[in-house]
């Protein structure tokens, strides 16, 4: 008998003694086990059964990896395992076999690719690898539906951007997103590259089924929105505007024609239209002189009163309204404004503000119940005359509804 055979042979031998109840024997097998495994091995032939049932596992155990197939496993199994792997991971496991492979190029799984160029230079971030990216463009250019591009602030990068949009321009895009970090690697490019928002009006042009577009003020203009505006074109749904601005001065805000507002929400009534404000007070000066479909606003940075007011005034869409920060001076006035114009607004949040309680109260009163979301910090409402802090929540409470507090600043 093999040594390997030992374990085996002890099990069965200890089975034994129990069904026989032989105590003294066990104990003997304990105090020298090699001695009576191998004097049980020679005597007792019950040992040798195990011998067939054991060598009949380790076939079996063989037989597995036979039976088993990766290839056989469903379609949609596959598909929904890969909807959840990265790119990268998705294609090291369309490698497992011929099956995976195929469903590595389901056009589900290319609805959406998001384009980084950056160079290694200016960025930490890893770009994508210009053969993965002429693969997609090859092979699922016509299944892309949801596109976005991260590009940084050098020229080589918002020229390859230009190159992508170039060979995209007819496909079946619904959602399109344009990411960059800064205005002048757009505009100094090469002369074999049109500008930025020329590759844009050309995808808006072509892209008849574009349904939400994100992008950078600086690529927005009167031209891009009558193309969005044409009667081939399919209703858009959201334009997200980032307007953003590092340095003061560094960059010259273009305007956008009232007309070509009025374009876009002619051909499509229910856009929402969404802007994202970080410039300094002074930049402003472009913005809002003109009614603006703006739906939804948010300023990262500190507004004056006097943009506040315009947006009362020429803002008639608005939905929501966040302000982080506006210095000292009350906002009473341009508040109240902007209750008895915007009849849409339904959220406001205020922080780094000042408001008067009494103001606060009529601009409750006038929006009345269709104020859903009202976050407007403590700090903000300055007690008066009429009011203090400890009644307002009472007057609001009335005038919402429902039960409202501010919200108060958490101490640590």
């Amino acid at each position: 008998m093999d040594v390997g055979e030992y374990p085996m042979a002890a099990v069965t031998s200890f089975r034994s003694f129990r069904v026989n109840c032989n105590l003294e024997a066990f104990v003997r097998m304990k105090r020298n086990n090699l001695s009576v495994v191998n004097k049980i091995g020679q005597s007792s032939p019950a040992v040798k059964q195990p011998k067939l049932g054991f060598y009949s596992s380790l076939n079996q155990i063989h037989m597995y990896p036979v039976l088993l197939d990766w290839g056989s496993l469903p379609h949609h199994v596959v598909l929904r395992i890969f909807q959840y792997l990265p790119l990268i991971d998705r294609a090291r496991a369309s490698s497992v076999c011929r099956r995976w492979n195929e469903v590595f190029h389901i056009p589900d799984l290319w609805r959406k690719f998001e384009f980084e160029l950056n160079q290694p230079a200016t960025s930490y971030f890893k770009s994508t690898h210009p053969d993965l990216i002429q693969q997609i463009i090859k092979k699922h250019a016509a299944h892309l539906q949801y596109v976005s591009f991260k590009v940084d602030s050098s020229t080589e990068s918002a020229e390859a951007a230009c190159d992508i949009l170039s060979q995209l321009v007819n496909c079946s895009i619904q959602t399109l997103g344009l990411i960059s970090t800064a205005k002048p690697s757009f505009m100094n490019m090469s002369q074999n590259f049109p500008p930025f928002p020329i590759g844009i009006l050309c995808v808006a042009d072509y892209c008849q089924g574009l349904r939400e577009l994100a992008l950078n003020y600086y690529m927005l203009s009167d031209e891009l929105l009558l193309a969005l505006s044409s009667e081939t074109h399919v209703n858009l749904e959201h334009l997200r505007i980032d307007v953003v601005s590092e340095n003061p001065g560094q960059i010259e805000f273009h305007s956008i024609k009232k007309q070509s507002w009025d374009a876009l929400t002619k051909h499509s009534p229910g856009v929402n239209v969404v802007m994202y404000f970080f410039l300094y007070e002074e930049e402003f000066e472009t913005f809002f002189k003109e009614e603006t479909p703006v739906t939804h606003l948010y300023f990262g940075r500190s507004v004056s009163k006097t943009v506040l007011g315009r947006i009362g005034l020429n803002c008639s869409r608005l939905i929501e309204l966040v302000v982080c920060a506006n210095g000292l001076q009350t906002l009473d006035d341009e508040l109240i404004c902007i209750a008895k114009h915007c009849k849409n607004l339904t959220a406001l949040g205020l922080s780094e503000c000042e408001v008067s309680c009494s103001a606060f109260i009529e601009f409750v009163r006038l929006c009345g119940r269709r104020l859903t979301q009202l976050s407007i910090m403590e700090e903000v409402l300055i007690p008066d005359d009429n009011y203090s802090l400890d009644e307002i929540h009472t007057e609001v409470s009335k005038y919402l509804g429902r039960i409202w507090f501010p919200d108060v600043m958490p101490i640590w």
